[in-house]
């Protein structure tokens, strides 16, 4: 007795098709948003703040922070204040290098302008509004 079993062929793999960006009036595609942290003087936090807003920075804040070296180190490096202001922007990756530049030309002219600022990537965000908000979009609804 014989006994033929069939076997099922398993369906084929097929790739997923990734969509090709397409170019459509009125669309626009997103604009990269970076997180720039700038640590300095705290009596100068307003100063740095109100440069800010001339680069489409629509969402910053500012909390005091208090350095971490001891009093002999600071004295050595010539640091009497150790009362520092972080100040945490959203601003767009395109406008990076032109903020950093404006900060480094403004660190030079203070007087006693020390500083140091860096930036951290956004790989997602949630909300078509809250992103619009961020990168300073206007929306026509």
């Amino acid at each position: 007795m014989e006994t033929e079993t069939k076997k099922k062929k398993a369906p084929a793999k097929t790739k997923a098709k990734v969509p090709e960006p397409v170019e459509k009036e009125g669309l626009l595609a997103p604009k990269k948003l970076v997180i720039l942290i700038s640590i300095v003087e705290r009596n100068k936090a307003d100063f740095y703040m109100s440069a800010l807003e001339g680069y489409d920075v629509n969402m910053q804040t500012m909390f005091y922070a208090k350095g971490t070296a001891p009093t002999e180190m600071r004295r050595y490096f010539g640091i009497v204040d150790n009362g520092k202001a972080v100040i945490v922007s959203i601003v767009q990756q395109d406008r990076v290098k032109e903020i950093l530049n404006a900060y480094e030309d403004k660190y030079f002219k203070t007087k006693n302008g020390k500083g140091i600022a860096f930036t951290v990537p956004i790989d997602s965000l949630i909300g078509v509004m809250v992103y619009q908000f961020l990168a300073n979009i206007e929306s026509e609804v």
